[in-house]
């Protein structure tokens, strides 16, 4: 093991050249480490080694077959089948690989995937030792422009920004996501020159790299500490970004290199830099009463279960557009007639309240659902039951939900009722969704300052819920801090709050893709809530909705004038982001999952569910209002 000097912090390399670690300048591991994180990671997975995926065979690389070192760095060669490819690291202040893939042999070769392992430590084993010892890596991979932020994920600086110098990268991947490491542990991400061989179509579109004899593909990137995300940005020259991300339908964007787009079709559009080595992604999407109303028919149409005999055929569920099949749950349930489908309720009381639809088609489902919820779920205690078959099961996060529903159906009493069992069940200790509004509007307020105290004190070592650490369980808490701050200054301190506030910020990035700018790093949605069940990250996910709530409510005498324009333009890109997940004639999917590839198999493809994204356009219709 050889260390580096680099900038503020270290470099590790292990005995073959690869890179084992890289150490933040507080400590902190920013790479998976082969002790601590073993369960996932080894030396296999390293910084540096990879894969290549060409029309004469396919090959991974470990050993390098020449190694020479330096006193700045290292210079490595390995060699599979008629392909040489040489590293060079070197490292000072900044830290500089250049990677060259030659052609040894007498005939042309087609390279279809060229992939190096980037072992970021994005990782939650606990809320404590996530906001002290691991990173978000925020990943965009467009071409000349690509570039990955690396930040603590306490939002404290410095992160290490990794940025492309020479050549291009059109992809990442993600291996190592398995139901053994569940939704705690991002995986292994690989940065590809291309993966045109899995998924040719991914992210715009992978190009074929074709090298003749002798000829070779070099890319070079660099990385630095800044202490923080604009930082690093003013280091950079990006070849194409625009103003905003997404638009209504005829509205325009504006690119900075002075062209002008619009669309008077909706759907994403992919914009290219004028010489074709960039491109972002930009959406254009109807008027939110349109998608609104067009949801709520597809719904009604398509997503109940009218072949029930009972008010069970009142609920809402999962819906399958390939197949055209409701979808029954069982076991699965993710998949349920409750939990998270509850969204498609709370959507049509939107509507309904807006006097768009047809009213008396609205109150009659809702009068259904209603029927549905007192007679399936709501016992005389006030207790939520999991779903219509899971009796006698509780899970905490349903009660506000439902409860929200009860208060929309003008049932005061009832919504309270379950406030109060949700206390009595333990919910002092529990981060469930839209407390802390809920809670001030029904004028409960013993429990929404004895929570928020309850939550202040834990500090940071929140208590693990169904993921050790999450976006949605930062954004609750900060929600319910907002919400007691408001109603009882004097006892919530206003910098319990401020210190916070970048633990929910860290959790995205500015990347120049609509489905990725400033939204929340989610990466196992797809696996517990669609039909592929695949893992890895989805962007977007409607619950990144959550921080544009926060974001909205934050009070702004607690930010600067820049601090608030930056909140506003954030929360309306996250708005904006998640309706890309509706389709014209009111279809919609509950996840697309954005790598190339994971675990080898293809992604970036939008699941075939719709199931419990409507809670995206219930959030946007809110903040609207």
């Amino acid at each position: 093991m050889e260390s580096f000097d680099f900038g503020r912090g270290t470099v590790r390399l292990a005995d073959d050249g690869a890179v084992a670690q890289v150490l933040h300048p507080d400590g902190r591991c920013v790479l998976l480490d082969s002790g601590a994180d073993d369960a996932v990671h080894d030396s296999l997975h390293a910084w540096g080694k990879g894969f290549v995926i060409t029309d004469r065979g396919a090959y991974r690389f470990d050993a390098p077959g020449f190694t020479r070192w330096r006193s700045s760095g290292i210079d490595l060669m390995y060699r599979f089948g008629d392909l040489e490819l040489r590293v060079g690291r070197r490292f000072g202040e900044q830290w500089t690989e250049t990677y060259e893939l030659r052609n040894t042999s007498e005939a042309t070769i087609e390279i279809g995937s060229l992939a190096i392992s980037t072992p970021y430590r994005d990782v939650y084993t606990s809320s404590r030792e996530s906001l002290t010892g691991a990173v978000h890596a925020h990943v965009w991979t467009g071409g000349a422009d690509a570039w990955v932020w690396a930040v603590p994920m306490d939002g404290s600086g410095p992160g290490l920004g990794l940025q492309l110098k020479e050549g291009e990268l059109w992809a990442y991947s993600v291996e190592s996501r398995e139901p053994g490491t569940s939704s705690n542990i991002r995986g292994h991400i690989y940065l590809h020159v291309t993966d045109h061989a899995r998924v040719p179509g991914a992210m715009g579109g992978q190009p074929a790299i074709t090298l003749a004899r002798g000829a070779s593909y070099r890319w070079t990137w660099q990385l630095a500490w800044y202490d923080d995300l604009p930082a690093f940005h003013a280091d950079r020259a990006p070849l194409i970004d625009a103003d905003r991300l997404a638009v209504e339908v005829n509205e325009t964007i504006e690119l900075d290199d002075g062209r002008e787009i619009t669309s008077a079709e909706p759907g994403l559009r992919y914009v290219e830099a004028p010489d074709g080595r960039s491109r972002i992604a930009v959406l254009f999407h109807e008027p939110l009463r349109t998608i609104a109303e067009r949801r709520v028919r597809f719904v009604l149409d398509r997503q109940r279960r009218p072949e029930l005999p009972d008010s069970r055929k009142y609920a809402f569920v999962p819906y399958d557009n390939e197949s055209g099949l409701t979808v029954l749950s069982s076991a699965w349930r993710d998949w349920s007639d409750a939990r998270e489908r509850v969204g498609m309720a709370l959507l049509l009381q939107e509507v309904r309240d807006r006097g768009w639809g047809d009213r008396a088609e609205l109150d009659e489902a809702l009068a259904g659902y209603e029927q549905f919820v007192r007679e399936h779920l709501l016992d005389e205690q006030g207790t939520i039951q999991d779903d219509s078959i899971h009796q006698n099961a509780v899970r905490l996060y349903n009660f506000p939900w439902f409860a929200r529903f009860l208060l929309g159906q003008g049932d005061r009493a009832a919504a309270t009722r379950i406030l109060n069992r949700y206390y009595e069940l333990g919910g002092d200790h529990f981060l469930a969704f839209d407390l802390g509004p809920l809670l001030s509007e029904l004028g409960l307020h013993e429990h929404l300052v004895r929570h928020a105290k309850t939550f202040i004190g834990y500090g940071d070592e929140l208590p693990p819920h169904e993921v050790n650490y999450e976006q949605s369980m930062v954004a609750p808490l900060l929600e319910l801090l907002v919400s007691a701050y408001r109603i009882a200054p004097d006892q919530i301190d206003g910098a319990e709050l401020t210190r916070r506030l970048p633990w929910l910020t860290a959790f995205a990035a500015d990347q120049p893709d609509v489905r990725l700018r400033h939204v929340a790093v989610r990466h196992w949605d797809g696996y517990w809530f669609g039909r592929l069940r695949l893992w890895g990250d989805v962007f977007p996910h409607y619950w990144s909705a959550l921080s544009a709530v926060v974001y909205a409510a934050w009070p702004r005498e607690l930010v600067t004038p820049e601090q608030a324009a930056w909140l506003d333009r954030a929360e309306d890109a996250i708005l904006r982001a998640n309706l890309v997940s509706f389709a014209p004639d009111g279809s919609a999917t509950c996840a697309f999952v954005y790598p190339s590839c994971v675990n080898g198999q293809p992604a970036h493809v939008a699941d075939p569910l719709a199931n419990d994204q409507d809670w995206a356009l219930v959030y946007a219709l809110r903040q609207v209002s």
